[in-house]
């Protein structure tokens, strides 16, 4: 029989601010986090707006003399990580470090520091490069440092499957807990590419919004959708098994109970045609929970505001779902978080989570103009009340990743 695995804790850094309880409270509400892009110049870049963190200060969390040997993505995780071992309650600190593990995705890692420490060397020449660089450039470093502070000596890795890849973390830290290689794993992902150069690269691809004003530029599903809004951050959740939770009377938030994992094999950065991929994953999570998908009571899409994905994403939950896809609630939470790429997994599921403890569904704001091509329950603009049992989170990225979390209701 399976082990079954449940949430004990949860901590996000997003453009809302520091803490799980204020993403959700600002999601419900409906509330945007994207704003116009501060920290560095876009006055040449037709991206100007994006999910950016402004309400974060790193020395609550860090040692002002390790910040300094921290990108920011790491940062972001380090402080994520805190929040929810906090959450997970008293004897934490007395789990067995063998049985602990650590898996913190990102999808570009420490892009800040790349850009800061090449400038140097155009600049200033070999000699005046960091000894720190490669440590806080390396996309595991997130990992490695949660793992250093709580002496994590188990199942410890790093997934980069692009945006796919906090989803993907989760995921397989829950296999590695229902297969017994670890009791508790401080699982999610992070990411702090709000940078020159990766800004550059999305408006080069033509896959970012062009919309000025802050508030309206990010619509997914809509049919005046012209691209999606880089965002920055982290979420953490930390996972364990039931009967070990229950032995520290840890605080169970939900239960993870059904994980897939598929490759559209298809193009670099498009989506498989009619969203093949992403059906054969929600299909493998639906399955590996045990339930039919009639028992899906809202699906969070990973809806990035994009031409392509929102349609393809709709017609592989219409190929997965048949007439119920017009029945269960979908939302991309997107339309105010922003897209953080390798974090956004791990921030969907605390939202996801959030929806089915308080038996509310957050909206996808911005939907005022329907695309004939997405035609499903996309819960415009306004939240509403609703008890589910079951819910159906989605990830996708560059490269065909697919990753797809169901999340039950915490019942014993």
């Amino acid at each position: 029989m399976k082990k079954r695995v449940v949430i004990t804790g949860m901590g996000a850094v997003t453009a809302f601010g520091v803490g799980a309880g204020l993403l959700w409270q600002s999601v419900k509400a409906g509330k945007s986090g994207i704003s116009s892009i501060e920290r560095i110049d876009v006055s040449d870049l037709p991206t100007k707006v994006g999910a950016e963190i402004k309400e974060f200060e790193p020395g609550e969390f860090i040692d002002r003399k390790e910040l300094k040997r921290m990108d920011r993505f790491s940062q972001y995780a380090m402080a994520a990580a805190q929040m929810a071992v906090n959450e997970a309650g008293a004897g934490f600190e007395e789990i067995d470090g063998k049985r602990l593990g650590v898996i913190i995705g990102t999808g570009i890692g420490g892009i800040e520091t790349l850009e800061n420490q090449h400038n140097v060397l155009l600049e200033k020449g070999p000699g005046r490069i960091s000894p720190f660089f490669v440590p806080m450039m390396i996309p595991n470093m997130a990992s490695g440092l949660v793992s250093i502070k709580y002496g994590a000596k188990g199942f410890v890795e790093c997934v980069v499957t692009a945006c796919a890849s906090s989803a993907n973390s989760i995921g397989d830290a829950f296999k590695a807990i229902q297969r017994a290689d670890a009791d508790v794993i401080i699982a999610g992902g992070t990411e702090a590419a709000i940078t020159r150069l990766a800004m550059a690269g999305f408006c080069a691809s033509k896959t970012m919004t062009t919309e000025i004003n802050p508030a309206e530029a990010c619509r997914p599903f809509d049919i005046k959708r012209d691209g999606f809004i880089l965002g920055e951050g982290s979420g953490v959740v930390i996972l364990e098994e039931l009967e070990h939770a229950l032995r520290r009377g840890a605080n169970i938030i939900a239960e993870v109970a059904g994980y897939g994992c598929t490759n559209d094999a298809y193009h670099i950065t498009a989506p498989a045609e009619q969203g093949e991929g992403g059906a054969r994953c929600m299909e493998s999570a639906i399955a590996d929970a045990g339930i039919e998908p009639c028992d899906i009571g809202y699906i969070n899409a990973h809806g990035t505001s994009t031409e392509l994905n929102d349609k393809n994403e709709t017609s592989a939950i219409k190929s997965v779902f048949g007439e119920h896809a017009y029945k269960v609630p979908v939302s991309s939470t997107k339309s105010m978080t922003g897209h953080l790429l390798g974090a956004a997994g791990a921030i969907e599921a605390i939202i996801t989570v959030s929806a089915l403890k308080e038996g509310f569904l957050p909206p996808t704001v911005n939907y005022s103009n329907p695309d004939p091509e997405c035609d499903l329950d996309y819960i415009p603009n306004t939240g509403r009340k609703a008890e589910v049992l079951y819910a159906l989170s989605n990830s996708f990225g560059f490269g065909g990743h697919n990753a797809s979390l169901v999340f039950k209701a915490w019942r014993y």
